[in-house]
């Protein structure tokens, strides 16, 4: 079976798929995050996050270029 990647639209609390698929790709490690389980992402910048500690890293290099 093969996994297709989904297009998402991040929204605060939520998000619409656009396009149906499987799964989405972390902005930092580039893991795949299957739909089901796709908890971090941010709404300013549309990006997926694989776990809080892909978040935070983002949320680290943002704060540095402040």
């Amino acid at each position: 079976m093969s996994k297709i990647k989904a297009k998402i639209k991040f929204e605060a609390n939520t998000f619409e798929i656009i396009e149906k698929g499987d799964f989405v790709i972390c902005s930092v490690s580039k893991k795949e995050i299957p739909l089901d389980s796709l908890n971090y992402w941010n709404v300013d910048l549309q990006e997926a996050y694989f776990s809080p500690v892909e978040a935070q890293i983002r949320y680290e290099e943002l704060k540095k270029k402040k």
